[in-house]
């Protein structure tokens, strides 16, 4: 499979020709798309030779037209391509007459170019939610020339029977997306890594927000034929097996207060050692993903406060807000550290580098259970509650390298530590 996609150096174009190129070289094969050096006789980007002998899609070549193209470029590659995703487009014109010019006029030309060929390959558009021309978008010039290339690709499927995915995106971010531009969470983002002066004119304006990797597995999908069809009432989805439309049906709704307040508890994080809550598939994992890519140079790397005496170090590396931190603890050869117990607090001992004895043993009792630990042969030992415990190293040259978990972040106020030798 030839995959064209113009709009190449844009914010989706540069995701989704970056993951195509991770799938064409064998470095993304969770998609069911593989790279055709592994698999057999090609036909049209689908492979015979898969396990079982079953036909498999694969992708030969990604060709990216951008504003640097040249028109021979956009020929050939019109002419061999198997898929068509269409992102390029205008956002940020001088005038608003460019609008219709950047974003149905190059629409045509492609289109125009693919008729020239006889190349009826499914074709993707990229659209926008105002497209619909509703609400706060009905007097939108840039959502006029959006509607305009939504009916040409439309009426190009009916007359050429190509397939056709047209999607209204809403506000989309993500690593890569550029500031001060069309994106008020890449604006957010910026301006808080860079400690930016930003204006939020009202907190409690609502937006819809598309993650880009979401976006680019909806993509991905498309190549295998299984796209989210709909049809649009004003700004509303409505799923539809035959819809004309397209979707990616995972979004997320915020407000600019709550994006902003985000970015400033993500920002305190090298102060704090506090990673906020971030569940899986939530929309603050994502923004925290997205943060972290507009960090300058001097905020990717902060210092750790090491607590360090004669026998060794101790540094917290990281809090959570409801499970507990990670350490790490240095003991100097020979050196004996902890000798204390926990009522309800519980740790993970993890020995990472040089040898060394943990010994645990249950108040009132004269038993010690023992554990020896090594940098060669990595385990986890639990500091069990109502056990005293201590961890030595037995080496006499070396330092002992351990990573400590406990459940809770200490709190000075209440420290449940009791000292008393195992």
């Amino acid at each position: 499979m030839k995959i064209l996609v113009t709009g190449a150096k844009g914010f989706v174009g540069m995701n989704l020709c970056a993951q195509l190129k991770n799938i064409r070289d064998g470095k993304a094969r969770n998609y069911g798309i593989y790279p055709r050096a592994e698999l057999g006789s090609s036909d049209g980007g689908v492979i015979s030779g898969g396990a079982g002998g079953e036909k498999s899609l694969c992708i030969e070549d990604v060709f990216e037209y951008d504003l640097d193209s040249t028109p021979e470029q956009l020929e050939a590659w019109c002419k061999e391509a198997d898929f068509v995703f269409n992102l390029a487009g205008v956002n940020r014109p001088q005038n608003q007459e460019e609008f219709m010019k950047g974003n149905f006029g190059f629409a045509s030309t492609l289109l125009d170019t693919l008729r020239k060929h006889n190349n009826t390959c499914p074709v993707m558009l990229s659209s926008s939610q105002q497209a619909s021309l509703t609400g706060r978008f009905g007097n939108s010039e840039y959502g006029r020339s959006k509607k305009a290339g939504e009916d040409l690709f439309l009426k190009y499927g009916e007359e050429t029977g190509a397939k056709v995915l047209v999607y209204r995106f809403p506000n989309l971010f993500g690593k890569w997306c550029r500031p001060n531009y069309n994106s008020a969470v890449a604006t957010f983002c910026n301006a808080v890594a860079n400690d930016l002066p930003y204006t939020v004119n009202d907190p409690s304006v609502e937006l819809e927000l598309l993650y880009i990797d979401d976006l680019v597995d909806e993509m991905i999908a498309c190549l295998r034929g299984e796209e989210h069809r709909c049809e649009f009432d004003g700004l509303g989805v409505f799923p539809m097996k035959d819809g004309r439309y397209c979707y990616v049906p995972t979004t997320h709704k915020a407000t600019l207060g709550d994006i902003v307040d985000l970015l400033n508890k993500f920002a305190e994080q090298p102060r704090t050692l506090l990673i906020p809550e971030i569940p899986s598939g939530s929309f603050a994992k994502k923004l925290y993903s997205t943060y972290l890519s507009y960090l300058p140079k001097e905020k990717v790397a902060f210092p750790l406060k090491m607590n360090v005496d004669d026998r060794g170090s101790f540094t917290e590396l990281v809090h959570t807000l409801n499970c507990g931190q990670v350490s790490i603890n240095i003991s100097k050869p020979g050196i004996t550290k902890g000798q204390h117990w926990h009522n309800t607090k519980w740790e993970f001992f993890i020995v990472v580098s040089g040898r060394g004895l943990i010994q645990e043993r249950k108040i009132g009792s004269d038993e010690v259970i023992e554990f020896e630990v090594s940098g060669d042969n990595i385990q986890c030992v639990h500091m069990l509650p109502g056990y005293t415990h201590n961890i030595i190293n037995l080496s006499q040259t070396e330092n002992l390298v351990t990573v400590m978990y406990c459940n809770e972040i200490f709190n000075p106020n209440k420290p449940d530590t009791y000292f008393e030798k195992v």
